[in-house]
């Protein structure tokens, strides 16, 4: 019997077409040098209702951004370092915040002469105000300046500007009456117009954000690594991955219904609670795929937004709102740093770094034609001003570079401009070594590493070294994977390379990171395993046979006066008090 085929799949065409042409015009747009999310949105274009041929379903599309949003959001938390803000804290707090007022302020009074309302000038102000994280981490990476002191300054500017639009994204559904527009469905006072009404809703929407903020920051700590290290110990990956998209897409669509804040608030949260747990690294890199490819279909929606009409209907205006963003803001940025007393190069870089918009610009314009405060033609116009700032974002850095490099020649840079360099230069220092200390629990290290760290092996020769590494055979590991039994008979010593490892003996629970070492008594005479030991992560371990290291020990019979003084020192110290070894 044959099976009907369904032609009318307008969800498999919008994501199949939406991919196809992403990754075509993406690819276009790389040769060219221009970051991959330009061809996204000219893909969305293509598929938009303004363009002929193929139209994607609208409604399906918009929720497909939703989703996008959502792990957008999710992946901001996941990556959002409260180390690297704290140490340019002094400059990217009050510097952010004062370009977003200004940069506000010159979008509503450039709206206010085009007859637009205050409501949708302040809205368009904000859009236009910040700036895309993706596309700044691309341009400092191609300049090879992310970990450069400019470079840093530009990272924790837009941090506390995405931070700030997170804000703006809570409070604005409450402020829309003032502002002219609609009030957010199911808020208090829904019903109240104009600027009637405005105070009772933006302070339940408070309490109902800070009701939310105090529940995820206070049990999620708590209880989303607990559920993650469970699952790690089934050893599927599949599951772990499932896991992590459950809770970025649970906690937002739960915030959004028992809270009545938005989507994106919810992941922000949900990530922000993963990245200060032990995994954090794992849960980033596994949504990264996912993350990645609904990203694009939200900016492919975007796209579909874009009335290339604009450009010959308003051009005067796309002209405004593109000076805005490449030299307002620039300029604004740039006489703020001038003020702290940074150099010149440095106000030229993170000021050629603002001076493009992206992700959250398109997150706040949708929100902003939700609740009537902006129209489509307002879209069509920001992302004209995303498309061509992006495209002209190398420019702005040429151009910058040669400022920078002309007027140094000439001037070169004042003593206290130098010293205040400097001392930021400290602090991102100090920074960095918390940060890789912190870290160092995801590194791999080298066999000969491993076994520098062993007291036992601590004065061979490099000769001897050599031949003991031969001997060392790594072995894969997965979460939940037992390594070691308790009542086992000792046949090995166990190097962590990489992952995570967690010791369960008597004395109580023990995690062990790359650089340890586990089940050593094996070397030292032990009869018999005392403790359990669990993978938590994908990992690799050396392992050293108590067979290979008799035959290594009687060809260097030196290496036994060390042996046993280290196995009687060991049985002394498991007397006193038991401890977590994994025997």
């Amino acid at each position: 019997m044959e099976v009907p085929v369904p032609h009318d799949v307008p969800l498999i065409a919008t994501i199949a077409v939406g991919f196809v042409l992403a990754a075509f015009f993406g690819y276009l747009a790389s040769q060219v040098s221009l970051p991959p999310l330009v061809g996204y949105l000219v893909a969305g274009v293509a598929v938009g209702p303004f363009t002929p041929g193929f139209i994607a379903d609208g409604p399906l599309a918009g929720q497909l951004a939703e989703i996008g949003v959502i792990l957008l959001m999710f992946g901001v938390g996941l990556h959002f370092s409260v180390a690297d803000l704290m140490a340019v804290r002094r400059v990217a707090v009050p510097g952010a915040i004062g370009q977003i007022v200004l940069a506000t302020a010159l979008g509503a009074l450039m709206a206010r002469s085009w007859s637009w309302s205050w409501g949708g000038g302040i809205v368009l102000g904000l859009c236009l105000s910040v700036a895309s994280t993706v596309v700044l981490l691309k341009a400092l990476e191609e300049r090879n300046a992310v970990a450069t002191v400019d470079g840093r300054i530009a990272v924790g500017w837009l941090i506390v500007e995405d931070l700030a639009m997170v804000l703006v994204l809570v409070l604005l559904p409450a402020v829309a009456p003032m502002l002219g527009g609609t009030p957010a469905p199911g808020a208090a006072g829904h019903g109240a117009t104009g600027g009637e009404g405005w105070l009772l809703p933006l302070v339940w929407t408070l309490v109902k954000v800070g009701a939310f903020a105090a529940l995820v920051l206070t049990l999620g700590p708590r209880v989303l690594p607990w559920m993650l290290r469970q699952v790690a110990r089934t050893g599927s990956r599949e599951l772990f991955t499932l896991t992590v998209l459950a809770i970025a897409l649970g906690i937002a669509f739960g915030s959004a219904k028992l809270f009545g804040v938005s989507f994106a608030l919810g992941a922000f949260f949900a990530g922000v609670v993963l990245n200060e747990s032990d995994f954090g690294h794992k849960a980033a890199g596994n949504s990264l795929p996912l993350q990645d490819a609904f990203a694009v279909l939200f900016f492919v929606s975007v796209g579909m937004l874009f009335d290339p009409h604009v450009l010959m209907n308003h051009p005067g205006r796309v002209a405004g709102v593109l000076a805005l963003i490449l030299v307002g803001k620039s300029l604004v940025a740039f006489g703020i740093l001038w003020a702290f007393g940074y150099p010149l190069g440095t106000g030229l870089t993170v000021s050629a770094s603002l001076a493009q918009v992206g992700e959250f610009s398109f997150i706040l314009a949708g929100l902003g034609v939700g609740l009537g405060l902006l129209t489509e033609d307002s879209i069509s116009l920001i992302v004209a001003g995303a498309l061509f700032s992006i495209s002209l974002n190398p420019l702005v850095f040429s151009i910058t570079d040669w400022i920078a490099g002309r007027v140094g020649a000439t001037r070169g840079v004042p003593a206290h401009r130098q010293r205040r360099l400097a001392g930021l230069q400290a602090e991102l220092d100090a920074a960095r070594r918390q940060a890789e200390e912190r870290q160092a629990a995801h590194h791999t290290l080298s066999p000969s590493e491993l076994a520098e760290r062993f007291p036992v092996f601590a004065g061979l020769s490099a000769e001897q070294r050599e031949l003991l590494l031969l001997h060392f055979e790594p072995r894969p590991v997965e979460p939940g994977e037992r390594v070691v039994r308790a009542g086992d008979p000792p046949d090995a010593v166990y190097f962590v390379q990489s992952g995570e490892m967690e010791v369960d003996a008597p004395g109580g629970r023990v995690r062990l990171g790359p650089g340890s070492v586990f089940g050593e008594m094996a070397l030292l005479g032990a009869r018999q395993r005392t403790a359990d030991v669990t993978s938590l992560d994908f990992g690799t371990l050396l392992c050293l046979s108590v067979r290979d290291f008799r035959y290594f020990l009687r060809r260097n019979p030196a290496l036994r006066e060390r042996l046993d003084a280290l196995a009687s020192e060991r049985r002394q110290s498991n007397a006193a008090s038991p401890t977590a070894e994994g025997e």
